[in-house]
């Protein structure tokens, strides 16, 4: 076994290792956390508005939705763009990745859900064909 001391945030351990892998670890001296102070009670907050209902989707109509949770970096398209299968609608930021976010088929932009900055969930409807 090889001893070794590592320090982690200030606080330094005492680390064995085997050659089989098997690590076994332990603080030197543990951190003593501080006492919170203790605060007034917090004025209670206005309820919060209703979200807004989703519009519903005509009959017929392809709905782009997200992928992935993300944040909206920008929109390519607006109502009443003719749009064609490939055609990159817009950018989602996800997991510190820019991702493309394409047209799946023809047709004309009826509804734009969705602005720059906002951020959605998976599943929501962004843009509306």
């Amino acid at each position: 076994m090889k001893k070794y001391t590592i320090t982690v945030n200030g606080t330094a351990y005492e680390v064995e290792v085997e050659e089989a892998g098997v690590v076994a670890s332990a603080p030197k001296a543990a951190p003593k956390a501080a006492p919170a102070p203790k605060a007034a009670p917090a004025p209670k907050a206005a309820p919060a508005p209703a979200p807004k209902a989703a519009a519903p989707v005509a009959a017929g109509a392809t709905t782009v939705s997200a992928p992935m949770p993300g944040k909206v970096l920008s929109v390519n398209v607006k109502a009443g763009d003719a749009v064609k299968s490939g055609d990159v609608l817009l950018i989602l930021e996800a997991m510190k990745m820019q991702n493309e976010i394409m047209a799946p088929a023809d047709g004309t932009v009826s509804d734009v859900r969705v602005s720059a900055g906002q951020t959605v969930a998976t599943g929501d409807v962004m843009i509306v064909l």
